[in-house]
């Protein structure tokens, strides 16, 4: 059941990073905290490890070495998240950029929130 969590996490990530351009630490620390129940260390290390091939490199060495990243676990949402990111693209392509842009606010106010008000 986790690798589905997982999976979904990076699909969210991909669809929402192709919509609006974001992911690792809107989309991926979030989700990995909160439905994971991963500490912020972890989903922190663990949403960088994603990232690892195009940026991050040595970000990810450093939770690395505090044994705060799950190789195994980044790389279901890597797959998830360049799916995700293909049809999130797609999709946002046909919507209204006032539309999108509205949209992509009321996500970040959401996730403020939750983050404010939430538990670790």
């Amino acid at each position: 059941m986790e690798w589905v969590l997982l999976a979904v996490t990076g699909l969210v990530a991909g669809v929402l990073g192709g919509m609006f351009g974001i992911g690792g630490g809107v989309v991926i620390v979030p989700m990995l905290m909160y439905v994971l129940h991963y500490s912020q260390t972890k989903a922190q290390g663990t949403s960088l490890a994603v990232l690892l091939p195009p940026i991050g490199i040595l970000g990810v060495m450093n939770y690395w070495k505090a044994g705060q990243i799950d190789i195994r676990q980044a790389l279901i949402i890597a797959l998830g998240f360049i799916l995700g990111g293909y049809f999130g693209s797609k999709a946002s392509l046909t919507f209204d950029p006032v539309l999108l842009r509205k949209a992509f606010a009321l996500l970040l106010i959401g996730i403020a929130v939750q983050m404010w008000f939430g538990k670790e």
